[in-house]
């Protein structure tokens, strides 16, 4: 989205990628792990492991396990803005627009610590029961509550800023 109208100019934006070490290192394993196993049966003809796949089979979990994946994986960040009009999210390469969320639907706004795996299961976009979820790392969250009683955690590594900056928005648009 691009926005010529200086009303309606950025006052918050936060851009997260998966940093969590532990699946760093297991992006890592399970590609290494792809790409050796193609190379002993594809280049060198040992097939891998004591059940091998066909050798399409091994170049289909390349592409997939050794190419995709990864990519997938290290391509995904969650891009949280706040304009006067809204907030507005983007969890790239699930959502390819932001996803939209009106200043004047948002009753309520908390910076909250919030614990991913119990709370939502996990990172990602997730249903927990304070609702829907956008996370990528990290334990601080702002926690939304809207006119239609739905409510929406944002993780954030500024949480507090966030918080401000949503306040400040819809201060601004009580005017």
């Amino acid at each position: 989205m691009t926005y010529d109208d200086s009303a309606d100019s950025i006052i918050f934006r936060e851009v997260q990628k998966f940093r969590q070490i532990w699946l760093l290192v297991l992006l890592l394993v399970t590609t290494g792990l792809t790409w050796y196993g193609a190379i002993e049966q594809l280049i060198y003809g040992h097939p891998f492991g004591s059940n091998p796949v066909s050798d399409e089979g091994m170049i289909a979990i390349l592409i997939g396990m050794g190419l995709i994946f990864p990519i997938f994986m290290l391509s995904i960040r969650l891009v949280v803005v706040v304009r006067n009009s809204g907030l507005y999210v983007k969890f790239f390469p699930i959502h390819l627009s932001f996803r939209h969320y009106p200043i004047n639907d948002i009753i309520s706004a908390e910076a909250v610590r919030y614990r991913p795996l119990r709370d939502y299961g996990g990172w990602g976009i997730r249903y927990g029961r304070n609702g829907k979820a956008y996370s990528i790392s990290g334990n601080k969250g702002i926690l939304l509550e809207f006119k239609n009683g739905k409510k929406l955690l944002v993780g954030s590594r500024e949480a507090d800023v966030l918080k401000m900056s949503i306040e400040q928005s819809r201060n601004r648009s009580n005017y």
